[in-house]
């Protein structure tokens, strides 16, 4: 294969670059053995990152976990690994590099993937970039995690919540991702809701203004005390209702994502619906001798 000039340039360049302890070189790896990965740095001699100078991760593997062709970039820490190659550390740089790069996925609000490593006290912890991020058992989830040992090998979303570079602490939550999605999901389900829509739903909880009442899925809206009956005027729902109870309800309006609600209403038209007009049947004598009244003026 003939080389390009491109190529006898960039060789020219790494025959005179000087590469010195502690310098952050890019990597891309060209070979991965059992304790070890290979890596070109556009220099004159290749380096070397063992295994245990890739990650803290204690689940790491160098062979699960690496795939030629990755790039990175590493510390170097020494020159000569005993075999003319340099002997680099991809974590050392990761932990450089660290601060800076989750103080940025703190400010855009990034959304990380991360697996669960271990349980530890009230929390668990997983390895983003080779970091140790701490995950609060209240910040696990949506409900209330009694316990974190089965969240172990688990991949969740989470948010950056605190960086805090001068107490070497990196704190994330599931539970800021898990409720965003959860309120857009209820605000989609509102948007596709229609006023006058007729359901059951179930009553939560009873306030002096009205009841609140769950409509599933995520869902629950006000009924107004005055939209209770028509009956009469209640000084409490409780006059009326009750927690737990299934009741028709009417959607009469939705603003700004709040769903108002009328049992009332829901009644009313009910009745109207299922009006019908009463039809009394004479006595079965009457039915006898009247058949000629019924039959005249039809035409055959």
């Amino acid at each position: 294969m003939t080389e390009s000039m491109d190529d006898y340039l960039k060789e020219l360049d790494a025959s005179f670059r000087v590469i010195n302890e502690g310098d952050l070189v890019d990597c891309s790896v060209v070979g991965i053995a059992d304790t070890e990965v290979t890596v070109d740095l556009n220099y004159n001699c290749a380096g070397i990152i063992t295994a245990a100078e890739m990650s803290d991760d204690p689940g790491f593997s160098v062979k699960q976990d690496v795939s030629i062709g990755d790039t990175f970039q590493a510390v170097v820490l020494r020159q000569d690994d005993g075999r003319g190659n340099l002997l680099l550390s991809k974590k050392r740089a990761d932990k450089a590099l660290a601060w800076e790069r989750f103080a940025g996925y703190l400010a855009d609000r990034t959304v990380l993937d991360m697996k669960i490593a271990e349980s530890v006290k009230a929390g668990v912890v997983g390895y983003i970039d080779g970091s140790r991020i701490f995950v609060p058992a209240s910040k696990l989830s949506l409900d209330f995690v009694e316990n974190t040992e089965d969240w172990v090998g688990r991949t969740i979303r989470i948010r950056m919540i605190t960086v805090d570079r001068d107490n070497a602490r990196l704190v994330g939550s599931a539970r800021d991702v898990l409720r965003e999605e959860a309120e857009k999901e209820k605000a989609r389900m509102v948007s596709n809701l229609q006023v006058g829509l007729i359901t059951e739903g179930r009553v939560e909880s009873l306030q002096s203004y009205g009841a609140f009442v769950s409509l599933g899925n995520g869902l629950d809206g006000l009924v107004h005390i005055s939209r209770i009956t028509g009956t009469r005027r209640l000084k409490h729902p409780k006059e009326m209702l009750a927690v737990g109870d299934t009741v028709k309800v009417k959607v009469v309006d939705i603003k700004d994502g709040k769903i108002s609600l009328s049992i009332k209403d829901a009644e009313d038209q009910e009745a109207e619906a299922v009006t019908e007009e009463t039809v009394e049947l004479p006595e079965s004598g009457a039915l006898t001798t009247s058949l000629g009244s019924l039959l005249k003026g039809l035409k055959l």
